[in-house]
């Protein structure tokens, strides 16, 4: 599996986390099956232009620019960032993370059989492949070659046969720091080009899963594959292409480039990274994810409480003198396992599987009352393993570590719990009770109340 990774050049936002947990929870389901999975995901550090296409200045190189550092420094910085946030969001690490600065020999060597093959050609310099020569380009998004032509304005002093034709490689010019030797000259490989090469070193010429956003289906996977099967042949470049859709502020796609994302680093500060997991999880990865406070602020309620009641059964587990340990899960136990794969094969349909932990949460709720399904023979140490550690932690990814167990009382029911033990503590102190007083404010201590004697009486707060 390979999936198109960052362009590292700032931190990453909160789009960047829909689309890495989306794949992160693909990996994870994949391997949980029984596969072996062999994850792959680049780092763009040259050649993103900012048109995304042939036009434009180097991402990497502009910033770097502004911020007066070299590029490769500015690029080292902002990958380790990229992977500090990962994993804090729980997303496991890709098994090779391949730089397309440290595969400039492959991208060259593609380029040469693309123009042995007649698919490119050379122009002062720059090479472009002839989307002329590829009858299928555009198949991934549903476009042809004569809408393109159409849609685009050719300059007067482009070096393009057609305007559709994409870079493969660019002649760098005056004071352009990152380039190197070509066959061509001075240059730096086309962003498009880098996958295509990366992806079959390590995966061969045909491989399983190839995802990206929703944004690179066309041009970038269009061209990747013109590019991968025009030099391989005519067999499929990848069998399945999954792309997942964008977070929106506003309805407008959340982006660098616009100027309207809200960095992971800025999110950590006000929302647990895992509260995020959940948020992306809430959608599925197909379908946009609108961003506001208010959602985060609903996605922290939910996170909050499924964390709360997983605890709380973990808790119960701990604590019985007897747990029952049955031939294994009954109805409706039994149904919810069901449906809980069946909405992971249903396209990773993440939204409905939580709603199915929220199920039997519901339900494990009732054991710890000693309500429901107690009076069955059932294993119910496997109902946590099943749903919570497999289900919520190893195939989701959620963590529910350091999360307490939602309080039974409201705060109102609290306090007046709180005021029934300062008017016994008041009672025992004028029977001068000390030992026994003194236990009773010890121990809310221990809870985080404080309370405090005064003139008129005895106050507490919350610590």
């Amino acid at each position: 599996m390979y999936v198109c990774g960052p362009t590292v050049y700032n931190h990453p936002h909160i789009g960047h986390a829909k689309s890495y947990v989306s794949f992160d929870v693909i990996v994870r389901y994949l391997r949980y099956l029984g596969n072996i999975v062999l994850y792959v995901q680049n780092i763009t550090d040259v050649g993103h232009l900012t048109d995304d296409a042939d036009e434009g200045e180097d991402r990497i190189e502009k910033q770097s620019k502004l911020d007066r550092v070299h590029p490769m420094e500015l690029v080292d910085f902002y990958t380790q960032s990229w992977i500090e946030d990962m994993d804090k969001l729980g997303n496991l690490r890709p098994n090779i993370s391949p730089r397309a600065t440290g595969h400039i020999v492959e991208q060259i060597e593609l380029v040469k059989k693309l123009l042995e093959k007649k698919l490119a050609y050379e122009v002062n310099g720059s090479v472009y492949f002839d989307v002329h020569g590829f009858r299928e380009y555009g198949r991934l998004s549903g476009r042809n070659v004569e809408e393109l032509e159409a849609g685009k304005r050719v300059e007067v002093k482009s070096e393009k046969r057609h305007p559709a034709d994409f870079a493969l490689w660019k002649k760098a010019e005056r004071g352009h720091i990152m380039q190197w030797s070509s066959p061509w000259g001075m240059g730096f490989p086309g962003w498009h080009v880098e996958c295509s090469a990366m992806s079959m070193k390590y995966l061969g010429e045909q491989f399983d899963i190839h995802g990206g956003g929703i944004d690179n289906q066309f041009p970038h996977h269009d061209c990747e594959i013109a590019q991968s099967e025009g030099a391989i042949g005519k067999k499929p470049f990848v069998k399945y292409w999954l792309h997942n859709n964008m977070v929106t502020v506003d309805v407008q796609k959340m982006g660098k480039s616009l100027g309207n994302f809200v960095t992971l680093k800025e999110a950590f500060q006000k929302w647990d990274p895992m509260v995020i997991r959940f948020f992306v999880l809430q959608s599925h990865y197909r379908s946009t994810l609108d961003f506001s406070d208010e959602a985060l602020g609903a996605a922290t309620q939910g996170f909050e409480r499924l964390a709360g009641n997983v605890n709380r059964y973990r808790s119960y587990l701990k604590n019985v003198e007897t747990v029952s340990e049955g031939p294994g899960l009954v109805e409706p136990f039994l149904s919810i396992q069901r449906q809980f794969y069946d909405s992971l094969d249903d396209d990773f349909n993440t939204p409905q599987a939580i709603a199915l932990l929220f199920e039997v949460t519901k339900r494990t709720n009732e054991i710890c009352e000693g309500r429901g399904q107690t009076r069955h023979p059932f294993n119910m140490r496997e109902i946590e393993r099943i749903f919570y550690r497999d289900g919520a932690e190893q195939i989701l990814g959620l963590d529910f570590s350091e999360k307490a167990p939602p309080s039974l009382w409201s705060d109102s029911e609290l306090g007046k719990i709180i005021d029934l033990l300062i008017d016994l503590r008041a009672e025992l102190r004028a029977r001068k009770l000390w030992d026994v007083s003194d236990k009773i404010r010890t121990g809310l201590s221990k809870i985080g109340i404080l309370l405090e004697d005064g003139k008129k009486g005895t106050t507490w707060r919350k610590v």
